[in-house]
């Protein structure tokens, strides 16, 4: 990665942010774009990078900033939630936004790699789920997501664009802000752990989820973007553990030192996912990549990093 020209789409957001600080470690040429919609600048302090604020909406702006970079990491997206209430910006950002950068790196010659998500499995019939399942799209959100995966494989196979695709399965950790309304359980839960309430389950809490810490998914990531075995392919990048939702939640008041019994209130019909855990043997043979960090140690690791932030 060193020298190299590498734009980062929605690069100020949770896993953005994170991919940008771990490339500027490797010596890269960073150019951040993002419209601030729920990213945080903050999440960028002190590192040395280029800033355009923009939305992956504008073609033109999409345009200027491939035509002088070499990689692009194309993470900008409308959350589920933001999607559920919004299908239209959701189609406008996920769908367009990602024919904005293909159509981009096609004229100006640049690699791309795409972060999809788990979320285009649904429920699925068998556990681990491989990426040669059957989608089961039961939000707005996972149709954008499989829809760009869609136009990422056509624009390989037509013209030779060379893209790789990463369905990441709920990735938490450092810079995963719980004032984001938008921010994953694991925040949610530790910020109000951490306030003394009691935690908000969603249901029964018997519904499973494949967390992976934020590094395991930058090493992925960027594994998708040098190796060249990966070009044209589609990785799960998760850890194939299912973890239920009251474990999670166990865990995490235990954090505190003093307990205090969570409630449940009536499940949402956001995500109505009743078990997750990806298959991830493709990755560890293509890329060799392979998860690192226990869920017990990320959760420690970010539990400190929520206590000094």
């Amino acid at each position: 990665m060193k020298g190299k020209r590498v734009l980062v789409t929605g690069g100020a957001g949770f896993i953005g942010s994170n991919l940008v600080r771990r490339l500027c470690e490797m010596g890269a040429r960073v150019t951040v774009l993002d419209d601030m919609s729920s990213g945080k600048l903050d999440n960028l302090a002190g590192l040395d990078y280029t800033l355009q604020r923009g939305s992956v909406v504008d073609a033109p702006t999409i345009n200027a900033m491939v035509k002088d970079n070499e990689l692009v990491f194309h993470i900008a997206a409308r959350n589920i939630i933001v999607s559920t209430s919004n299908p239209r910006s959701d189609f406008e950002t996920n769908i367009g936004g990602m024919l904005n950068v293909l159509l981009a790196a096609r004229e100006f010659g640049a690699r791309v790699v795409y972060t999809s998500s788990a979320s285009v499995y649904g429920n699925a019939s068998y556990m681990p789920v491989c990426e040669d399942a059957l989608p089961n799209l039961l939000s707005p959100y996972a149709v954008s997501k499989h829809a760009g995966e869609g136009y990422c494989n056509a624009f390989c196979d037509m013209w030779n664009v060379p893209v790789s695709v990463i369905r990441l399965s709920n990735v938490y950790g450092t810079n995963q802000r719980a004032d984001n309304p938008y921010c994953g359980v694991v925040a949610k839960f530790m910020q109000t752990t951490m306030d003394g309430k009691s935690v908000h389950i969603h249901g029964d809490g018997a519904q499973t989820r494949d967390f992976t810490y934020i590094d395991d998914a930058i090493d992925a990531i960027i594994e998708a973007a040098v190796n060249p075995r990966a070009i044209g392919e589609t990785f799960n990048v998760g850890t194939g553990i299912e973890t239920n939702v009251n474990a999670l939640a166990d865990f995490i008041i235990g954090l505190n030192g003093s307990y205090i019994k969570p409630e449940h209130i009536e499940r949402r019909d956001i995500d109505n996912v009743t078990r997750r855990a990806l298959n991830i043997n493709k990755a560890r043979r293509v890329l060799k990549w392979y998860p690192k960090v226990t869920l017990k140690d990320g959760l420690l690791r970010t539990w400190e990093w929520m206590h000094g932030n």
